[in-house]
């Protein structure tokens, strides 16, 4: 794991307070700003054919809203994290449903879910922001029931290889958002060791276009189910 190049000194350090400064920031433009992987993730969640009827939800990363509204709409309760609650007051007015409860929380830190109470875990986009992915996993398994589903959505690693990482521009003023490279073996590695088999795979660019060097896949999806034994 290594850190992207970003205004903040300390290498392979968590800065919690750094993104979530940076998320306030941003929440102004979030949903406005053009934004191609935003768009592509949103579109990849919904295609993914996920098990949504019935089911209880954890969202990590939940931002402005932009999935919950989705997942909302067909799982039984979905319990909605972000660290930043800027992006949260915008999630809450997008998502006014009474199933969905929106919790301020850091992910790094024990997640404010009951053991083996949740069907689906998503998490969208979140991760690069995270030094560590075994804690995540680790979590992620223990909220879910045998059998259930973590679905993850992340920026491509050969984006990040490019340096390519979150960020946005206001008054012509970029802001990087702290990031950590992660190979895909990063995310996948992490899962086997709590339990998680690897369902699916996908690398997608918008579009259909062509993938090559100068245009590498832009997101990476992974699809685990908790091992029933």
């Amino acid at each position: 794991m290594k850190r992207l190049k970003t205004k903040a000194k300390s290498a392979n350090v968590q800065n919690t307070g750094s993104v979530r400064q940076a998320y306030k920031a941003w929440s102004e433009i979030y949903d406005s700003n053009d934004n191609a992987t935003r768009d592509l993730d949103a579109v990849l969640l919904r295609a993914a054919d996920l098990v949504l009827e019935h089911a209880h939800v954890v969202e990590l990363g939940a931002g402005t809203g932009k999935n919950t509204r989705y997942l909302a709409s067909r799982a039984h309760h979905v319990t909605a994290m972000d660290l930043t609650p800027a992006m949260l007051d915008r999630a809450r007015l997008r998502v006014p449903d009474s199933h969905v409860s929106f919790v301020e929380h850091d992910l790094t830190q024990s997640w404010p879910v009951d053991n083996n109470c949740v069907d689906l875990v998503v998490g969208n986009l979140v991760l690069e922001h995270i030094a560590d992915l075994g804690f995540v996993m680790q979590e992620a398994a223990r909220v879910l029931r045998a059998g259930g589903t973590l679905y993850l959505s992340e920026l491509h690693p050969f984006r990040q290889l490019q340096s390519k990482q979150a960020r946005f521009t206001i008054d012509g003023e970029t802001t990087f958002v702290d990031a950590f490279l992660h190979t895909t073996s990063d995310y996948i590695r992490p899962a086997l060791a709590n339990g998680f088999v690897l369902r699916e795979m996908t690398e997608a660019l918008e579009d259909n276009l062509p993938v090559n060097v100068e245009n590498p896949p832009r997101i990476l999806t992974l699809r685990f189910e908790l091992n029933a034994s």
